[in-house]
């Protein structure tokens, strides 16, 4: 069995590790609806979506291993590490869920990544700034179906928009993790390598308002819960999606994308 591996503090590898590790594991629980999609070109649009959060994160951790110096490449980092060493938001990692669940969570967070992507253009790190200049579109994309299909849900059946009501109150308390302000931010955005989180919340909650006005619904109050995967400390699902993403790595070692 593959050893995990060690990875370095330093804010700036932290600060892109977060970037990599919340689209890896959210395009994990987006392909779990391959074969399982309410319809066939659901079905094909999740997968590509999984596919485009996949080469987002690749392209991260890559890079991520060029500043970490420690000659580590995507593949270690995507999956030889403990689970405390990943950065990915607690919202990114909760179980699939019904559909509601899956595309009211796919909008919070592709309305995050695209407000980041933007930033990020603008990074100082050229490196980075190109990444970001093509995910930015993807994550358009991404945005523009979840929210096409919420408005399809809430003004669609009884049951339909009960469960898109459900899943938006199950999901929203985890939106405030994305924007608590930390160090790592803090030293991040002082190198000019990307901007503190923090700074997107009104971005980010006007953008959501625009959507859910469409559907014709209310956002949660806000209430004094705090999540803590980007710091990692993780949810107890977080363990058993890494077995699974895991296992081939750790089991023949030297595997590749």
């Amino acid at each position: 069995m593959q050893a995990s591996i060690k990875i370095s503090q330093d804010a700036q590898v932290q600060y892109l590790l977060r970037i990599a590790d919340t689209a890896l594991v959210l395009a994990q629980r987006i392909s779990e609806w391959s074969g399982h999609a309410p319809v066939l070109e659901e079905d094909i649009a999740l997968s590509n979506m999984a596919l485009d959060l996949v080469g987002q994160a690749r392209a991260i951790y890559a890079h991520s291993g060029i500043v970490e110096g420690a000659g580590h490449d995507e593949d270690q980092l995507a999956f030889l590490r403990e689970e405390r060493d990943y950065r990915n938001v607690t919202l990114a990692e909760l179980p699939r869920g019904d559909f509601a669940f899956t595309v009211i969570r796919n909008a919070m967070l592709a309305t995050f990544f695209k407000l980041l992507w933007v930033k990020l253009a603008s990074s100082t790190d050229g490196e980075l700034s190109a990444i970001a200049g093509k995910a930015v579109k993807e994550a358009r994309y991404h945005q523009q179906h979840a929210a096409d299909w919420i408005v399809r849900l809430a003004q669609g059946t009884d049951e339909s928009r009960r469960r898109t009501e459900r899943a938006l109150a199950d999901l929203w308390r985890f939106s405030a993790e994305l924007f608590a302000p930390d160090e790592v931010e803090a030293k991040a955005a002082e190198a000019g390598l990307g901007p503190r989180w923090s700074e997107l919340a009104d971005g980010w909650r006007a953008e959501m308002q625009q959507i859910l006005d469409a559907a014709q619904l209310q956002a949660p109050k806000d209430v004094p819960f705090l999540s803590t995967g980007k710091s990692g400390t993780h949810s107890e699902h977080m363990g058993l999606l890494l077995a699974e993403m895991q296992h081939l790595q750790r089991a023949y070692p030297g595997g590749v994308w």
